[in-house]
This record gives C-alpha cells, sequence and structure tokens, in this order.
C-alpha cells in the first residue's frame, strides 16, 4: 500500500494548447480516490494529452491540477506521485525482469537489497514471481506487460496512470489484462487513470468513464449512465453502437414522448425534448426480427447476414433507412433478400436531446 494511500485527481478548466493548436480545451473533472476512471475517445481527442498532463509530462497551459488535494499544476513529472504504464510498456530490454522493477527505487537511492525486496514483492503480486532472471525478450506480451505494471507499482503511487496498455495483445489476453488491471487496482485500492479508444474495455474494467471528443469533455458517467442516457448522438454511437435515427415527436405528456419512427409508434422517455423533429437512437440488439406483418413493427428486407458464431449481424433495408441489427437467433438466420419486420426491445431505445 502507498505511503500516502491513493489520492484524488481535480482538473478545473484546464487546457493545453502547442502553438494555435489547442489539443485540451477548458477540460474539468474529477477521480475519486481508489476509483478506475477512463479517458475514452478517438484518436486526437485529447485522451493522451490529459494523461500526460496528470503525469507531469506536459505542463497545462491554464486552469488547476490537484492530485489528493494539492495544487500540482505546475510540478515536474518527478516531484509528482505518480507513475505511467505506457503503450509500449518501456522495458529496459538489456535488464532482468528484477531489474526492471527495481529501476525506480534504485533510481531514488534505496540500497540494492531494499529495492529489490520491494520488486519482488510486486512482481508476486502481478503473478511473475520466478521470473526474475528473465528478460524482457524472453516474455510474451501479456508478461511484458505486467512488468511494466509491476515496475509501475513499486514505489507505491498515489496514482497510477495506464495509456493504452492492451493494444498491443491479441483480443482473448486483453480480455483477461483488463480483469487482471481491474482485480489489482480493487484489491490495491489504487487511484487509476487509464486512457483507451476501446469503448467494450471502458465499459468493462471503469467506475467512470470519461468521453472526450475534439479536446473537450463530451460526457462524464458510470458505464451504464452513458450507454442508457447518452448526452449526444456522438456519445450514443461511440459508447456501443447505435442506430441514430431521425424521428417525429408527436406529443409529450407527463415526461414521456409519443414517436413516429417510418410507420412504427413508439412511447419513451422525453429526456427534455418537446414535440418536433428528434433523433433516436437503437441498438443493434434492441432490434428484434419477427416475421412480416408484424403490427407496429418496421417492415425491412434483409441485405446482408453475417454468421459470427453466437449471433448473426444483420443489414436490413427499412422506411427509415439502413439498420445494424444483432440478432441472436443462429439457428434460423436470414439470408440476403428475405423479407422481415423488426419489433423493438423494452431497452435500448433512446432518445438523443
Amino acid at each position: 500500500m502507498s505511503k500516502a494511500g491513493p489520492a484524488s485527481v481535480e482538473f478545473r478548466n484546464v487546457s493545453m494548447r502547442y502553438g494555435a493548436v489547442t489539443a485540451v480545451d477548458t477540460v474539468s473533472f474529477a477521480i475519486e480516490a481508489g476509483q478506475l476512471v477512463t479517458l475514452l475517445g478517438p484518436s486526437g481527442c485529447g485522451k493522451t494529452t490529459t494523461l500526460r498532463m496528470i503525469a507531469g509530462l506536459e505542463i497545462a497551459s491554464e486552469g488547476e491540477i490537484l492530485i489528493g488535494g494539492k495544487d500540482v499544476t505546475h510540478l515536474s513529472a518527478a516531484d509528482r506521485d505518480v507513475s505511467m504504464v505506457f503503450q509500449s510498456y518501456a522495458l529496459f530490454p538489456h535488464m532482468s525482469v528484477m531489474e526492471n522493477a527495481a529501476y525506480g527505487p534504485t533510481v531514488k537511492g534505496f540500497a540494492k537489497a531494499k529495492a529489490q525486496e520491494m520488486a519482488l514483492e510486486k512482481l508476486a503480486l502481478v503473478g511473475l514471481k520466478g521470473f526474475e532472471k528473465r528478460y524482457p525478450s524472453e516474455l510474451s506480451g501479456g508478461q511484458q506487460q505486467r512488468v511494466a505494471v509491476a515496475r509501475a507499482l513499486v514505489l507505491e503511487p498515489q496514482v497510477l496512470l495506464f495509456d493504452e496498455p492492451l493494444s498491443n495483445l491479441d483480443a482473448k489476453l486483453r480480455r483477461r489484462v483488463r480483469q487482471e488491471i481491474r482485480d489489482l487496482q480493487q484489491s490495491l485500492n489504487l487511484t487509476v487513470a487509464y486512457v483507451t479508444h476501446d469503448q467494450e474495455e471502458a465499459l468493462a474494467v471503469s467506475d467512470k468513464i470519461i468521453v472526450m471528443s475534439n479536446a473537450r469533455v463530451a460526457q462524464q458517467g458510470s458505464p451504464r449512465e452513458l450507454y442508457e442516457a447518452p448526452a449526444d448522438a456522438f456519445v450514443a454511437d461511440f459508447i456501443g453502437d447505435a442506430n441514430l435515427l431521425d424521428v417525429a415527436i408527436t406529443s409529450v405528456t407527463d415526461g414521456r414522448a409519443d414517436i413516429a419512427l417510418g410507420p412504427a409508434r413508439l412511447n419513451l422517455p422525453a429526456r427534455g425534448l418537446a414535440a418536433g423533429p428528434a433523433k433516436i437512437a437503437i441498438r443493434p440488439h434492441s432490434l428484434l426480427v419477427s416475421e412480416p406483418g408484424l403490427p407496429n413493427g418496421l417492415p425491412g428486407i434483409v441485405r446482408k447476414s453475417s454468421y459470427l458464431g453466437n449471433h448473426v449481424d444483420l443489414i436490413v433495408e427499412s422506411p427509415v433507412g439502413e439498420l445494424f441489427v444483432v440478432s441472436p437467433d443462429t439457428q434460423r438466420p436470414r439470408a440476403a433478400g428475405d423479407s422481415i419486420a423488426l419489433a423493438f426491445a423494452e431497452t435500448g431505445l433512446v432518445l438523443v436531446p
């Protein structure tokens, strides 16, 4: 456990400019001590710059950054109690696993025996006991990742930062390692800021997600809040695919909207919208494949059908445009050219402000 325990992180109206380019624009958020918070967004949205500002590798142009309630805005990386796990792991190839893990305390002037003792403890924690004498080139990607985590943990920082830590791993290993990171974060009560562009990864590990778009925060909240109540069309589409469609709100009563979606009629929470044109986000698994002629359904024709083992992806032409549908029915998959109707699930349909 950390000397001081995990610390909170707070950004207050922080901006980062490189000449005329604004990489991060007036961003505010808080990470509570002991939480794992993900910065999520497409390439170039400002998430890695934000992470580097927490680390002190970039110094903010404007605003305040607090760690554990203390203003660190102008402190260098060396003067902040923060460790970063880089995308490339950045292990020293000429050093053994032990030497890599003991690097931090060695540089800080700890005696060799003490530095090794600290390293051993953290290597055991990440499941690498017995690997101390190996070199990075003798390890798998997942093992290298763990050495990088052990090295970052060894000085027990107040905040641990991860920059796209799983991007070099194959899909199966990604799932396992992300769970390991989450388990470690919870068992050690670490404050973690985690950057990814992979929305499934963000949903799986986070207490809170901060979605960034064009150098700003688009929305922040729990995975469920972002998935079920996206603030706008960008968030709806970025977190778990969505069909974004134009609808007409015909009337609003007691906070619920009557909606015309082509020939179908829906009734959903109005989310502050009034009668008139609006947008709806419909999750692909919330469109249920049924037989033609279904009352209050959307008629459609299957244009493409892809069998993916535990589900079938369909592209369906409908009166409201092309729809992406994920069907669990792998026993009777629909083929291109089939006429179908689409019904609507109870969940996964939301009006987008």
